[in-house]
């Protein structure tokens, strides 16, 4: 060729292959993720045919954690964290920690230093985002309370990582020198020197973030958006994504993500932040897309069948131990088992926070490149598998609360927010409405009720929102409705009315079904979001069906008519 088309050659590689076994994936029933990772091997130095240029792509591959860390920082919401906050904290960090010491325990068995082990570890820890949000959007479980914990749990791990990714260089010399007696003449003085200038630095760009760009990010926004151009708009998103991140790196030595991450929370603040987010998701995708093929292009398939007791190790931490973890951590905090499974299954899996602490733990010499396969191996199995672990929620629930008494004790045992105090007043328990769930939804129809002094009870799966509304002297009862345990304690038999108010409606037929049971007579309202589902839900005569999309239309209808008719008259 008359010039240099490397980089085309890349693109054009990875885009193609990515597109092709993206879709043979996403047929299988897998994230297209294992088809793009996949794609990556196939133009690797490590496998005969066309071979990328690694270069070109680790550099493209950047781009996409920036636009990957900015679209987190977009949809970061701190409300969200909030409300399942003294779950999602203490969990991740815990979890976190017991993943850490499985693989540093692991590693160790190997031969590995400590340096490399705790790199390790740290690989092992964290879930994917981008697969995490996908599983839980498929099932609908996103705007469910099981959902919220599992995403605040999530973000707490990737702020964790966040930190980790900016300390890490800071502390390689540190840390490798645990296992050297050459290097041990380091002082603590020195160590706590580097941590400190580090961190510095980091609250430096975080004060002048929150101080500056809070400000200055969405007013530049609004700026390009009063243009009434698409193309400037979304050029300003990416912009900013990109040179900030840039720019925390070169000014403040902290990493791309940070600097990404950062920009996103600020673009937030804007009243143009969901526009932001739809106009600048196809490049983030794109992006994205060149990064897991650029990972998949580091790995090494010999690990497969040169290691494969490795392998084997790293896969039940991802799958089993992480997961145990999670399960019991979750049913500690007298969290239902459903709520428990679907926790442990979302964390079950590694991804891009762990591809790119493998790559820095390699750059910096910390990790051995065999250490980096052996991540991804363990990245591509637990991904493919994730779905089927997600599908075995149901059935796997009902064999343990059928088998287990432990499991039924877990769930009920002790627990004071799981039944009605003796104090609760009685007369509040009798023609009752019991209201299952308090969201957006609920806590309208709840003040509503309240206005009208007509009883109610709430059954709410979120623990702090249940003892919340305890304290203000609502009575509440937290766990699953789709256990007779909860509407018993709810007083069902002597309700007059069920409403069903959460978004998920996987459980919806249970509800109704427990509750015809316990009470004939009792009515039921419940809410949808799709036609179809209204539909369905209408023909088994389940009760009064309100859907989302009819209810807001009828009601603009109804003020559109009254508005027009009141003119004409006035006319």
């Amino acid at each position: 060729m008359p010039h240099d088309v490397s980089l085309i050659a890349t693109i054009a590689a990875g885009f193609g292959l990515a597109l092709i076994f993206g879709y043979f994936a996403a047929r299988l029933r897998m994230p297209p993720l294992v088809g793009y990772l996949l794609a990556g091997i196939v133009i690797s130095p490590t496998t005969p045919g066309f071979v990328a240029d690694i270069g070109l792509a680790s550099q493209l591959a950047e781009i996409g954690v920036m636009l990957l860390m900015f679209g987190v920082g977009l949809h970061f919401s701190l409300d969200d964290l909030m409300q399942v906050r003294k779950i999602a904290v203490p969990g991740a960090i815990v979890q976190i920690g017991v993943a850490v010491l499985l693989g540093m325990l692991t590693a160790s068995l190997w031969g590995w230093d400590f340096g490399a082990s705790l790199v390790f570890g740290l690989c092992l820890s964290v879930a994917s985002t981008v697969v995490l949000l996908r599983a839980l959007e498929s099932k609908g479980l996103l705007k469910s309370i099981n959902g919220q914990i599992a995403v605040g749990w999530l973000v707490v791990e990737d702020l964790v990582m966040v930190l980790v990714l900016v300390l890490l260089p800071a502390l390689a010399g540190v840390i490798s020198s645990v296992d050297s007696a050459s290097t041990t003449a380091i002082s603590s003085s020195n160590i706590w020197q580097t941590v400190g200038i580090t961190l510095a630095k980091v609250v430096a760009f975080i004060v002048l973030m929150l101080v500056v760009g809070r400000r200055v990010l969405p007013k530049l926004l609004w700026f390009v958006a009063k243009t009434g151009s698409q193309e400037l708009f979304t050029l300003s998103v990416v912009a900013v994504a990109v040179g900030v991140a840039f720019g925390a790196a070169a000014l403040f030595d902290v990493s791309f993500a940070l600097g990404a991450f950062f920009a996103g929370m600020m673009m937030r603040e804007s009243e143009f932040s969901h526009r932001a987010a739809d106009e600048s998701l196809p490049l983030r995708d794109a992006f994205a897309v060149l990064f897991f093929v650029s990972v998949g292009m580091l790995f090494d398939p010999a690990v497969l069948w040169n290691e494969p007791v490795k392998l084997v190790a790293v896969v039940a931490i991802i799958m089993v131990g992480k997961t145990i973890a999670a399960v019991g951590l979750v049913l500690l905090f007298r969290y239902p088992l459903n709520t428990a499974l679907t926790v442990g299954a979302s964390l079950a899996q590694i991804g891009e926070f762990s591809f790119i602490l493998a790559g820095l733990g390699v750059g910096l010499g910390l990790m051995p490149v065999e250490g980096q396969s052996l991540v991804l191996a363990g990245a591509l199995i637990s991904i493919a598998a994730n779905s089927a672990l997600f599908a075995a929620i149901e059935p796997l629930q009902r064999w343990i609360r059928g088998r287990s008494d432990l499991a039924r004790r877990l769930e009920r045992s002790v627990d004071p927010l799981a039944e009605l105090p003796y104090s609760t007043d009685q007369t509040l328990l009798t023609g009752q409405v019991v209201l299952v769930g308090y969201g957006r939804v609920g806590k309208r129809i709840g003040q509503k009720l309240r206005d009208a002094h007509i009883p109610y009870v709430v059954a709410e799966q979120n623990r702090e929102m249940v003892d919340a509304l305890r304290h203000s002297g609502i009575p509440a009862v937290s766990g699953d409705a789709a256990t007779p345990e909860v509407l018993i304690q709810a007083h069902i038999a002597r309700a007059a009315m069920l409403v069903i108010a959460i978004p998920e409606t996987v459980h919806v037929r249970k509800m109704v079904d427990i509750a015809k049971t316990l009470n004939p007579s009792v009515l039921i309202v419940l809410r949808t979001h799709s036609e179809e589902e209204a539909a369905m839900f209408e023909k088994e005569n389940l009760g009064k069906v309100f859907n989302g999309e009819k209810e807001l239309a009828n009601g603009m209808t109804t003020h559109i008519l009254r508005e027009l008719q009141s003119r004409f008259v006035t006319t």
